[in-house]
């Protein structure tokens, strides 16, 4: 009897050890290549090659110490700052809108606010390029901002809404029963409500922002964000480790946020 039973189960362990090799295959395929990246940021060697032989934080230093790289960080943060600012805003008052008011065409409203995360970022780019020639607007760090302003309402508008669609009206109603007006009824009923959405997807938007290189690509002047310095360092030479250190960076900012952002969405449920 437990010969067959060992028979019967062996086609069922077989199939979830091929789902364990299978799923470290796709972990290693994903992040392998970010961990060489980092690891690369501490090669004291002006060339990467594996093995490391001497290992340095020499890359953090030329990087703290490159007034192009410094300055494109700045900008980054400066852009991302004030365009997930400008999205929490506009985000969460159309997730408002869409959850409060009864109007013919909302599912038409929220297909619009999600379409320019949908569409591939070189048509944005294109767009808003085309818009801003026509106004015969000069490309600069406030046109990238309008770009980065397009896709990160939307993560904001849909993390809002879905925190809405689970907070009773009835609260918001029983706040104006008892002689609340409207913002006072937001900020000490729904806002609260809403507050962990709000967070996190100002952090998501916040990372994909900092990241964001098509859409920046189409829209920079003469001041490049960090992702945009790399790039346009990679076109001129090889790989060296300050690069290394610079996307580091990135990898860096978009792993706290992005944890953070989960971490309040785990918490909220």
């Amino acid at each position: 009897m437990s010969a067959v039973m060992r028979e019967a189960n062996a086609p069922g362990r077989l199939g979830r050890w091929s789902l364990t090799v299978a799923g470290w295959l796709v972990y290693a395929f994903l992040y392998v290549p970010l961990i060489i990246v980092i690891l690369y940021s501490f090669n004291a060697d002006s060339i990467n090659a594996w093995p490391i032989h001497h290992w340095s934080f020499g890359a953090y230093n030329t990087l703290a110490n490159d007034a192009d790289l410094t300055q494109s960080i700045k900008n980054s943060l400066y852009v991302s700052v004030i365009a997930v600012s400008i999205a929490v805003i506009l985000g969460t008052a159309a997730a408002l809108g869409f959850n409060r008011l009864r109007i013919p065409g909302k599912e038409l409203f929220s297909f619009a606010v999600i379409l320019p995360i949908v569409l591939p970022g070189i048509v944005t780019g294109i767009a808003m390029l085309t818009l801003f020639t026509d106004l015969n607007y000069n490309l600069s760090l406030t046109t990238i901002i309008a770009g980065h302003v397009t896709f990160c309402i939307v993560l904001v508008f849909n993390s809002v809404r879905a925190r809405l669609a689970r907070v009773p009206a009835q609260m918001a109603e029983a706040a104006r029963d008892l002689g609340a007006g409207p913002f006072r009824t937001f900020w000490h009923v729904t806002l609260p409500s809403i507050r962990t959405a709000v967070i996190s997807g100002t952090l998501l938007a916040f990372t994909l922002s900092f990241d964001e290189v098509v859409v920046s690509f189409f829209l920079a002047g003469r001041e490049n964000t960090l992702p945009l310095e790399i790039w346009s360092r990679l076109r001129r030479s090889t790989i060296t480790p300050e690069i290394n250190a610079a996307a580091t960076l990135l990898i860096a900012v978009s792993v706290v946020l992005v944890g953070a952002a989960r971490f309040l969405v785990r918490e909220e449920e």
